[in-house]
């Protein structure tokens, strides 16, 4: 078992060997962002930083080296081709290339896409992207004046089909690898934060976002058909801001999501705000134009909604969606995790906060901690992203 780590400030490799688990960490101080791995040479990672560019590992994560340009005193490192250093998002596709690597594409603040088809050594910017007529609209609420790539998704089944969520404003698509693109559809999410697909359910897309914030009952998004229209199975959603989704290698229907109440409550762990995120409770999304204010849903009672800072869900095919109470770590203080599954293993899913790593072997009915040792400082900082490897 090999898994890769990202907090926000180092990059953890993790391998499994019996019982027992041997950690290395990489890029300290470093603000990890996000990670992918080439499914053609499973040994070749990627992994984003905001301000210090994209990096890479040939050796399944032993070492790394900056993705391109070397590093000067004024400027943060990034890639040949790549024109700005907060890495935002990280995706490979499954479409070899002659050269035998995956097509990869990077997305950054402020919102720009690049794809390079020779592992990285060169990058073309997609500038297409930016000229989508929603374009203007775009903007994340703690930083208004800009926008990022949240996330990219590279579809399993379609080569050349791609999409991208902006954070936040929009989720487009690309059916040329990024050439063209498709702008956001009128019902579709707008603040996606994680967005998966299955190789056993062509067309099928899985949104976690943030749209249920300012208009609760849109915060879990499902598309059938590629993305063209959408669904909102939400009942049992009692948190509506979500964050991560991952769905059962066995089971298109078995899926899991972590949710929060708000912004604020789902990425801190302390309980006031900072200056930054002090207005986030009630502001309201530039793209959020129902007439109404935003408000926070209330959660159970007073005393749990003092406790509860975020939750897991699950929910398989037929069913609401049901909290997930057994062996996660105390809510109190937990930032919502991300969570993830891995093709070989059919049943398992991860989640990864500042409380640690925990792991389901029944599909998100039960869970247990996996047993990677917990740095105190760990506990202060968000988890960024967590990839299950083939090695």
């Amino acid at each position: 078992m090999h898994m890769y780590l990202t907090m926000e400030k180092e990059l953890l490799v993790a391998s499994r060997h019996g019982e027992t688990w041997e950690i290395e960490t990489h890029l300290n101080g470093m603000q990890t962002t996000c990670l992918a791995i080439d499914p053609f040479h499973p040994e070749r990672v990627y992994c984003g930083t905001f301000g210090r560019g994209l990096w890479y590992s040939d050796d399944g994560g032993h070492s790394w080296k900056p993705g391109g340009d070397a590093a000067t005193m004024m400027e943060p490192w990034k890639g040949d081709g790549i024109s700005h250093g907060r890495i935002t998002a990280v995706a490979v596709s499954p479409t070899k290339q002659a050269h035998g690597y995956g097509v990869v594409y990077i997305g950054t603040e402020p919102t720009a896409l690049f794809r390079s088809e020779d592992g990285g050594d060169t990058w073309q910017e997609l500038k297409t992207l930016r000229e989508l007529p929603s374009a203007p609209t775009w903007s994340f609420p703690p930083r208004p004046s800009t926008s990022h790539a949240r996330w990219i998704t590279a579809d399993p089944l379609v080569p050349g089909r791609i999409f991208v969520a902006i954070e936040a404003g929009a989720l487009v698509r690309s059916l040329d690898g990024g050439t063209h693109w498709e702008d956001r559809t009128p019902d579709g999410p707008v603040d996606t934060h994680t967005l998966v697909m299955h190789p056993q359910a062509p067309d099928r897309l899985y949104s976690a976002a943030g749209d249920g914030f300012p208009m609760p009952g849109r915060g879990y998004n499902e598309s059938l058909d590629g993305g063209q229209t959408w669904q909102r199975p939400d009942e049992g959603l009692e948190h509506q801001y979500l964050w991560s989704v991952a769905v059962d290698p066995a089971d298109p229907d078995t899926i899991l999501v972590s949710a929060s109440s708000d912004p604020f409550t789902a990425h801190h762990h302390t309980t006031s705000p900072s200056s930054e995120h002090a207005g986030n409770r009630e502001r309201r999304p530039a793209w959020a134009n129902t007439g109404t204010p935003a408000q926070v849903p209330a959660q159970g009672n007073a005393q749990e909604r003092a406790n509860q800072y975020s939750a897991l869900y699950r929910k398989s095919q037929g069913t609401a969606w049901q909290r997930i109470p057994a062996g996660l770590p105390d809510p109190q203080g937990m930032v919502v995790p991300v969570v993830t599954s891995h093709r070989t293993e059919p049943g398992v899913f991860y989640a990864l906060s500042n409380k640690g790593l925990y792991r389901s072997p029944d599909a998100g009915q039960s869970w247990e901690n996996a047993g990677i040792a917990w740095k105190p400082e760990y506990t202060h900082q968000r988890a960024m992203a967590l990839v299950v490897s083939d090695l």
